[in-house]
């Protein structure tokens, strides 16, 4: 990943990134990657902490990566430290960003699970959780939108964008579990297809 300029981050930067991952942690319904285009225009559009390759780069490192796909967040977080100038500031990134997405999620999870377990045949917590669908596909298609079109020139690269409409609609009509369409999407990747 292609290092921005060295950037000048005061504390109060630290903690204005800190409190975005505790906002983007109540709003990530359907998981981190959900959020990922308000992510893009807070670190690349409104700060330039990143460079739009770092971030996608964070993404498609983390995706590729065993493990939970929340690690692009960290990675997220360490190109922000070593963009400030050092490992020490990286580490911070990663504590920063990865404590912000996860306290709040976190603990408001397990407080309205168990509310939630506990009051579930009333009519309106049906409804809740049958509402919300919409919400996460809705932010799903905003991440999907904003990495496809780090690659704007359709006329050259038509098979990436082909690759994420057949994928979306696969994924929307036909049960295969995702982890066999990452595969299939490495593949195309590594024969230099998309």
């Amino acid at each position: 990943m292609s290092a921005a300029p060295s950037l000048i981050l005061h504390w109060t930067d630290w903690l204005a990134l800190f409190g975005q991952y505790m906002i983007l942690s109540l709003l990530s319904v359907g998981g981190g990657i959900t959020t990922v285009s308000e992510m893009h225009r807070y670190l690349v559009d409104q700060h330039g902490w990143l460079s739009d390759a770092q971030f996608n780069a964070s993404i498609a490192l983390a995706q590729a990566a065993p493990g939970p796909n929340i690690l692009f967040v960290a990675l997220m977080g360490w190109n922000v430290g070593m963009n400030a100038g050092s490992m020490l500031l990286g580490a911070l990134g990663v504590a920063t960003t990865m404590f912000g997405i996860l306290l709040p999620s976190t603990i408001l999870t397990y407080l309205a699970a168990r509310w939630g377990h506990n009051n579930r045949d009333l009519r309106w917590v049906r409804a809740f959780k049958q509402g919300m669908a919409p919400i996460v596909v809705g932010l799903m298609i905003a991440t999907g939108w904003i990495l496809t079109s780090a690659h704007p020139n359709m006329a050259h690269d038509w098979p990436l964008w082909l690759l994420t409409i057949v994928t979306a609609l696969i994924i929307w009509r036909i049960k295969v579990h995702i982890l066999w369409l990452l595969a299939i999407g490495a593949l195309l990747g590594i024969f230099g297809i998309v």
